[in-house]
C-alpha cells in the first residue's frame, strides 16, 4: 500500500457536510482565533470548483464584497470548518465556473435547480 494514503487516513479529519457542487449558493461556518478568543465568521458566496480527492479535496467559494469579488479556498478535511449549509443548488453545466469571474449584475446569476 502506498505510504502516502496510509499517512494521510492516519491524520484525517472526519466531516459530515451535505452534498454540494459548482454553482451552489453556500455558507461555511468557519473558526477564527483571535488571541486567545475563537469565535465563528459565516462566509457565504457560490462554489467555483471542488478539485482534488478523498482527504486533499478542496473547494473554492466566492462571493461579492461591495463590489468586489473575493474568492477564498477551503480545505474540505480542514478542522476549522464547523459546518456548511446549502442555501441555493444552482444548475450550471460545467463542473468550473470560472466565467462567473468576468460577469456582473444580473448576467452573474444562477438558475435554480429544482428537485
Amino acid at each position: 500500500m502506498n505510504l502516502m494514503s496510509v499517512i494521510e487516513k492516519e491524520f484525517a479529519s472526519e466531516n459530515e457536510f451535505p452534498k454540494f457542487r459548482a454553482g451552489d449558493t453556500v455558507t461555511v461556518h468557519y473558526k477564527i482565533k483571535e488571541g486567545n478568543k475563537e469565535r465563528i465568521q459565516q462566509y457565504r458566496g457560490v462554489v467555483l470548483q471542488r478539485s482534488g480527492s478523498a482527504h486533499t479535496e478542496t473547494f473554492t467559494v466566492r462571493k461579492m464584497s461591495g463590489n468586489v469579488g473575493v474568492e477564498r479556498i477551503f480545505p474540505i478535511s480542514s478542522p476549522f470548518i464547523d459546518k456548511i449549509e446549502v442555501n441555493k443548488y444552482g444548475k450550471v453545466r460545467r463542473a468550473r465556473i470560472f466565467y462567473l469571474r468576468n460577469l456582473t449584475g444580473k448576467k452573474a446569476r444562477i438558475k435554480e435547480r429544482i428537485f
